[in-house]
């Protein structure tokens, strides 16, 4: 039987929505549940909110790992008993088979790296949340982790989102882009230009080239590959847009009576536009490129969020994710190593 590990305490609306997601996500998928945090708190919660904590296991971790610490402390002993640290101990132990926190994304990615560890020739873990577009979904990777990369890294982020887009979210040979500031080959700064000779050279993925920011929630592609500092600016800046948008379109049909008219004659279509654009649906977004399966979700989830975080979990671990991005990463040294 699988077992996810949760940190209860990780996120904006914790414990209530990492308990309930969790009870959720056992009932429906029959999934077991380790749960991290303070345990008097969360069987009062589960309590008050009439939750059932049968197949969820309690693991008591009486400190909390807030926004306000420095990532780099998750490896401090100081912080060794906030909820996220014994999550990412009891990962380490293979007391479970992946590791669900929505708390501070540095310290996420930080324990990633350096307490589960790269696989073998991994230059960095990336962050990689799956988003919505025009048509279906894209990856976004990196998005936040490394500010600071060589191509080699890049190359291998497109490589690790290639296989993620198709073995969890079922896209048949997904096309990678290089997020850029034009669609020509010589176009960006020396690491956009290396990295674009790099990917072309790739066997192992379907390569389009350069993505300018426009074409990104136009489809343009379903891998989206660019460093941390950029993958952030793009990730704020489209939910940014999209509470804009939202909150516009919400301000024409209660504008008078006969926007409201309008707005009931459409209601149905828009909110099934808006569930397709709701993150929620997907719930986390892996850490690729750690040795175990490490998973992010939004400060802001809820329960709904953890439950789905839990299911694409399932279904990384499921479909051997890692195994695969460990035989790509050896097939394109071996084809560089032939080239050299």
């Amino acid at each position: 039987m699988m077992k996810i590990i949760v940190d209860a305490f990780g996120g904006d609306n914790a414990p209530l929505a990492p308990v309930q997601g969790s009870v959720e996500a056992h009932k429906e998928y029959g999934v077991d549940i380790i749960l991290t945090g303070d345990e008097a708190v969360i069987k009062k919660t589960a309590a008050e909110n009439n939750l059932s904590l049968d197949g969820i296991e309690i693991v008591h971790a009486p400190d909390v790992f807030t926004n306000d610490d420095q990532p780099s402390t998750i490896r401090s002993k100081a912080k060794a008993n906030t909820s996220m640290a014994v999550g990412f101990q009891l990962l380490k132990d293979g007391k479970g088979d992946a590791f669900i926190s929505a708390g501070n994304s540095g310290a996420l990615g930080a324990g990633a790296m350096f307490l589960i560890k790269r696989i073998k020739g991994i230059q960095r873990v990336a962050f990689a949340p799956v988003m919505p577009n025009m048509n279906s979904y894209f990856m976004l990777i990196d998005s936040g982790v490394n500010t600071d990369v060589r191509p080699k890294a890049l190359q291998q982020f497109a490589m690790m989102g290639s296989i993620y887009m198709n073995k969890v979210m079922g896209f048949e040979n997904p096309r990678v882009g290089l997020a850029n500031v034009g669609a020509e080959e010589h176009k960006g700064d020396t690491l956009r230009q290396e990295s674009y000779a790099l990917l072309k050279e790739t066997p192992s993925i379907n390569f389009v080239g350069n993505v300018e920011g426009r074409d990104i929630p136009l489809d343009g592609a379903d891998v989206v590959v660019c460093d941390g500092f950029t993958g952030n600016m793009i990730l704020k800046t489209y939910e940014g847009v999209a509470i804009a948008l939202m909150k516009k379109i919400k301000g024409v049909f209660t504008k008078n009576i006969k926007t409201k008219l309008a707005a009931a004659a459409v209601m149905k279509e828009f909110k099934e536009m808006k569930n397709s654009m709701d993150s929620d649906e997907i719930g986390g977004a892996p850490v690729l490129g750690c040795t175990k399966p490490v998973f992010k979700a939004h400060g802001s989830a809820k329960a709904k969020t953890i439950k789905n975080a839990i299911r694409v979990t399932m279904d990384y671990v499921n479909n051997n994710v890692i195994a695969s991005i460990t035989e790509a990463l050896r097939e394109i040294d071996d084809t560089q190593n032939e080239g050299e």
